[in-house]
């Protein structure tokens, strides 16, 4: 039997809100730039921590305006975040153990204006 495991394939670190909105049919808009970058594609399941008030969800990415640095929280999920908040947006994949064994996931590591500060596939070791 082959097993499964889900790994992070994707993650835009310390995205920052730029808008909520309540109204708007529900998602996450996000900058096409973006991601492309992270390899998020639009429709695809995301979650969202939110590091302003330690919320986790669950929704789906939708394209937002390239060259925008928009980041949307939509719907229901507007009230667990609001523009300004830093928000750590992940995909994951479900790969079999050799391909786990081989696969580096995209990291893209934003600034507090959803610039581009640099983009990895690796996370360093925590020490303690």
């Amino acid at each position: 039997m082959t097993m499964q495991l889900t790994l992070l394939k994707s993650k835009l670190h310390r995205a920052c809100v730029t808008h909520a909105e309540l109204d708007y049919e529900g998602s996450c808009a996000i900058d096409r730039d973006l991601m492309d970058l992270a390899g998020i594609l639009p429709f695809e399941q995301i979650q969202l921590y939110n590091l302003a008030n330690g919320e986790r969800f669950t929704t789906y990415a939708i394209e937002g305006e390239r060259g925008s640095r928009i980041v949307s929280v939509n719907g229901a999920a507007a009230h667990r975040a609001s523009p300004g908040d830093r928000v750590i947006i992940c995909a994951y994949g479900v790969l079999d153990s050799a391909e786990a064994a081989r696969f580096r996931p995209r990291l893209v590591y934003l600034d507090e204006h959803n610039r581009v500060l640099r983009t990895g596939d690796q996370i360093a070791t925590q020490v303690a």
